[in-house]
């Protein structure tokens, strides 16, 4: 979707049509040399009709392959009660639980090159060797092409995924005024040694590292367009000063879901997040939190982050 458009009209599609699908999202991070951390940041197509031109986190909705009972031998870490745990999603199918942590492994394998699995003999896959890199960026485009299941890459290279690298973050579902609607789980991953990061130049044309608040720097000018839920949490990032301060907040802390409340400005729309004094969804509200916003608007063509 274009930059000043992040609400659409639903064009008459039924209430199925709209019911949010499963999705994981992966915000990958790397520690700098000062001690402090950068996230990586992807740019959509602008031609793509789900935020077209704006810099995402790796990740899209849960597939069917990802939930193949069969995988089950190709883990390592963690299984479905533990996934289940994890996302704090009592109410979820065990498979689901886990199918969402290997959603979260394929999408960021397809979309950034980045691999979370391990060797038999415990070490995580290193993919910096030219023929392993060759062999990888072949398996990503099949991947990507629907020719191979994360099942099919298990068994080729006899390697396990590594879910338990991941660690839930939080929760956000699209509002119910889009007409393509997510429930989108979020992870935190640190990125592997032996791996670099890279766009797949389809349906992502640009990447980059930024710390931040170089992102919120640079989305506040006008050079990169961050959508709502990206905007937000990049802003909480700031409150950690290491990834070892936030992987062990994220660990500790309790995920509520996040619907925001669609609502009219003078210049658009707005969403008011579940910790807002006006928020209207009862079933998701949450209370206040003294000092963060709680309110997201569009102002100058800009989303910004304000407190209601």
């Amino acid at each position: 979707m274009e930059k000043d458009s992040f609400f659409t009209k639903s064009g008459g599609k039924n209430e199925a049509d709209r019911t949010p699908r499963d999705a994981a999202t992966v915000i990958l991070l790397r520690d700098r040399t000062d001690g402090s951390y950068e996230v990586f940041l992807m740019r959509r197509g602008r031609n793509q009709a789900f935020m077209g031109g704006a810099y995402v986190f790796p990740g899209g909705r849960l597939d069917g392959t990802d939930a193949d009972p069969e995988l089950a031998v190709c883990l390592g870490g963690l299984c479905a009660s533990d996934a289940k745990r994890l996302l704090q999603e009592t109410d979820l199918p065990e498979t689901t639980a886990l199918g969402l942590f290997l959603a979260a492994i394929r999408e960021t394998f397809e979309e950034a090159g980045v691999l979370l699995a391990r060797n038999v003999d415990g070490s995580v896959v290193d993919l910096s060797a030219p023929d392993a890199a060759d062999r990888f960026a072949a398996y990503r485009l099949e991947l990507h092409e629907n020719r191979m299941t994360l099942l099919d890459l298990a068994r080729r290279e006899g390697f396990l995924y590594a879910p338990d690298l991941l660690t839930p973050y939080s929760h956000w579902i699209t509002p119910e005024i889009e007409p393509r609607r997510f429930d989108t789980r979020f992870f935190l991953a640190r990125l592997p040694e032996g791996q670099i990061p890279a766009h797949d130049r389809m349906e992502l044309t640009e990447s980059r590292w930024l710390t931040p608040a170089f992102a919120l720097a640079e989305h506040a000018a006008g050079r990169i367009v961050l959508m709502p839920p990206t905007l937000k949490t990049i802003e909480e990032l700031l409150s950690f000063f290491n990834t070892t301060q936030l992987f062990a907040a994220a660990r500790s802390r309790l995920i509520r879901t996040i619907l925001p409340d669609a609502f009219r400005t003078e210049n658009g729309f707005g969403i008011r997040l579940p910790t807002d004094s006006e928020y209207a969804l009862t079933a998701f509200r949450q209370p206040p939190r003294p000092g963060e916003s709680t309110r997201i608007v569009m102002e100058g063509g800009i989303w910004k982050t304000r407190t209601g």
